[in-house]
């Protein structure tokens, strides 16, 4: 019999937190949860899934002008945000409902509270003191502010999605994801936005085509987009007939501008603040992150670490498999115990506007690793706006192995690409080459059917 009040204690009730507890329990481990704010992390509370709702809300616009090109006459639509937030908030508490039934009918105690890591066996919730043969990090990351006079006076993506109205001049400071979602998703719903990076290209982390494409289409939407440009303060400035603060954005070179939301998209960092970690014995990287192995074990053995806290791959679904690692490897028994995590082909997508989707090397990955590729690359205005009058395009590109023929990238922007590029995924898992693609028949007419259908390589 363990001497332990728990086999397992997750710290963060996060996507990959609660994944890892729900199938420990139900391979016979004894699980506790600890979990100081909500259930289901930032995915479902202030990060992929309000994002997301936001997002379509954002997309309406688009849709009612482009009615008009296919015969409908649409009065002008009014958007309210009040209906849109509340809307989304009895959503995110539908799903912080579900999360602990599915804690709960996993039979695995749920305790509300702070932890600190006292040992490597003991943490201490509130006036609580537990004991487990293994703990399990997965608090998370949070999100990171860029500082310089008047930074207070922005907000985080964390607020964003609890503003009381929609802003009338918003600026969006950041190139990655959060900040080109974000940015699309205010422009989207009305707002007049202006996108600032002090980088000159945009998703630096993904195709150098992506991001240089999305800066063109983003511009056709009214959206100003300004690159290799810092803000260097924000002042208060004067309220406005509504008693609202109107900020004044200062940039690099001298400009200014006034915004009624400053929003600051430049980063987010793994959430190990004040848990005792260094004091438990476990070390973490300069950024904070836990170092693990592949086995997701820390430098202590009975502690382990899954999700954004790693700082791998900051993606839901990778949290959720990498719980899955942990939990099989220590309490599930048999052949399958053994499970392992490959980072290799992960896809992803970015909910801008247009959308985002990618898998496998960028171009310059590629480049790096193989002697010899070919990139095919197409661009081209989708069937429907040949009437909604939009000009608007989209992107398509794969890299492939010249030796060996497989592909090693697909790369799209464009509606639906997260949909769209989730099945090439398994192409890719599959290894997948071109001879393949070029061998599958499309479905016409649609803008999918031109990732089998391009024959000519570019390089």
């Amino acid at each position: 019999m363990s001497t332990y009040d728990y086999d397992l204690l997750t710290i963060g009730a996060g996507s990959g937190g609660v994944r890892a507890s729900r199938f420990a329990a139900q391979y016979g481990a004894k699980v506790g949860i600890v979990e100081q704010q909500y259930l289901g992390g930032t995915c479902v509370n202030v990060g992929c899934i309000p994002k997301k709702l936001m997002a379509y809300a954002a997309h309406f616009h688009g849709e009612v002008e482009d009615a008009r090109g296919f015969g409908w006459q649409v009065e002008k639509a009014v958007f309210d945000w009040a209906t849109l937030i509340a809307n989304k908030d009895v959503e995110i508490a539908r799903l912080n409902s579900v999360y602990r039934r599915l804690l709960d009918g996993s039979g695995v105690d749920i305790l509300d509270g702070h932890a600190v890591i006292e040992d490597a066996h003991t943490v201490l919730v509130g006036d609580r003191r537990l004991t487990s043969a293994h703990i399990l990090i997965a608090t998370g990351g949070k999100p990171t502010a860029a500082e310089f006079p008047g930074s207070e006076y922005a907000i985080s993506s964390d607020e964003f999605f609890h503003l009381d109205a929609l802003p009338a001049r918003s600026v969006v400071y950041g190139g990655g994801y959060i900040a080109v979602e974000l940015a699309s998703i205010l422009n989207g719903l009305g707002s007049e936005v202006t996108l600032i990076y002090r980088g000159a290209q945009l998703l630096r982390t993904m195709d150098a085509d992506l991001g240089v494409f999305l800066v063109e289409e983003m511009r056709k939407k009214g959206m100003r987009v300004l690159l290799d440009t810092r803000i260097e303060a924000i002042d208060a400035g004067e309220q406005d007939s509504a008693g609202c603060a109107v900020r004044q954005v200062r940039l690099s070179g001298g400009a200014s501008l006034d915004a009624d939301c400053v929003l600051l998209a430049t980063g987010r960092a793994p959430n190990t603040y004040g848990l005792g970690l260094e004091a438990a014995g476990v070390t973490l990287k300069p950024n904070g992150a836990v170092i693990v192995d592949d086995q997701f074990q820390t430098s202590v053995p009975s502690i382990h670490a899954i999700g954004d806290v790693i700082d791998r791959i900051a993606l839901t679904p990778v949290a959720l498999a990498e719980g899955m690692v942990v939990a099989s490897r220590l309490f599930k028994k048999g052949a399958d115990s053994a499970r392992e995590m490959s980072y290799d082909n992960v896809p992803t997508a970015v909910f801008s506007d247009p959308n985002i989707a990618t898998v496998g090397l960028t171009e310059q990955q590629a480049r790096e690793r193989f002697d010899d590729i070919r990139v095919f690359k197409s661009s081209f205005k989708a069937l429907r706006h040949t009437l909604s009058g939009r000009d608007e395009k989209t992107l398509m590109k794969l890299l492939v192995d010249a030796k060996t023929d497989r592909v090693l990238g697909v790369h799209m922007v464009g509606a639906d690409a997260g949909e769209i590029v989730q099945g090439f995924a398994v192409a890719l898992q599959c290894g997948a080459t071109k001879a393949q693609f070029d061998a599958t028949i499309g479905i016409h007419p649609t803008s999918a059917e031109e990732f089998v259908t391009m024959r000519t390589p570019i390089d």
